[in-house]
């Protein structure tokens, strides 16, 4: 008698089979060799990772940023050399998750004008039947002319007033990539960096960027507080991730 075959415990086929299938744009496959993965290793840094690439393209904005965080999180906690790739993704996870409501919000926004101005006209053409006068009838054309006219100025101002030139903080920019940071961390002089960054640059370079005196990885303190600081803002300014 045959017997069954045996499902395959190996984290690493699951992951490399996961890669390859990245490449190709198999993203459902992709997804389910992640989570077989992850369900085998659920501190696997590279499930987390390709997963969260394979999340995006078929825009799972969440789930891809909840997955990015997660390689981070681990990657960060093992000093791999792949945090800046890992912290690009959760930039553009934050980025494109920021993009998918601002488009949802421009386009809720147009079809509330356009339900306003039908409101207007529905409004105008009953009262038009049921006047007779001519000159009230003017009156009610050129009243209702007006709304509609303010009507249309308060949302264009707004949409005016959203794509004005963005600024962003300077206690949000890298010294070193001259990009936001997602995980700060902080020198021994007070300095912060951007985990991923400062990593590199010590790596090559065992000193602080700013002093040129003696610096290793395992001084560096996360910045929490600026952390939370730099979530927040691009949580409400996703287009930062391009500034």
């Amino acid at each position: 008698m045959a017997s069954t075959p045996r499902h395959p415990k190996n984290p690493a086929l699951y992951t490399n089979r996961a890669m390859a299938r990245l490449k190709l744009g198999h993203w459902e496959s992709v997804i389910t060799d992640c989570q077989t993965c992850l369900g085998l290793a659920p501190q696997n840094m590279k499930a987390h990772y390709y997963l969260a690439q394979a999340q995006l393209s078929i825009g799972d904005f969440d789930s891809a940023l909840t997955n990015a965080l997660a390689a981070h999180k681990i990657c960060a906690t093992t000093n791999d050399k792949s945090l800046g790739a890992i912290t690009n993704i959760v930039l553009r996870c934050k980025k494109d998750r920021w993009d998918d409501k601002e488009k949802k919000r421009l386009r809720q926004e147009r079809e509330l004008e356009e339900e306003m101005l039908a409101m207007l006209v529905r409004d105008r053409d009953d009262m038009l039947a049921a006047e007779s006068d001519e000159t009230e009838r003017k009156i009610i054309e050129e009243e209702a002319n007006e709304k509609m006219q303010t009507l249309s100025k308060v949302f264009e101002n707004a949409r005016t007033q959203s794509l004005k030139r963005r600024e962003v903080p300077d206690w949000a920019i890298d010294d070193i990539s001259f990009a936001i940071m997602v995980d700060p961390v902080v020198t021994k002089t007070g300095k912060s960096y951007e985990r991923a960054t400062i990593m590199e640059h010590l790596r090559r370079h065992p000193s602080d960027p700013l002093t040129r005196e003696p610096l290793s990885i395992a001084e560096l303190r996360p910045n929490l507080s600026l952390r939370q600081a730099c979530s927040d803002f691009l949580e409400e300014n996703g287009w930062a991730v391009d500034w």
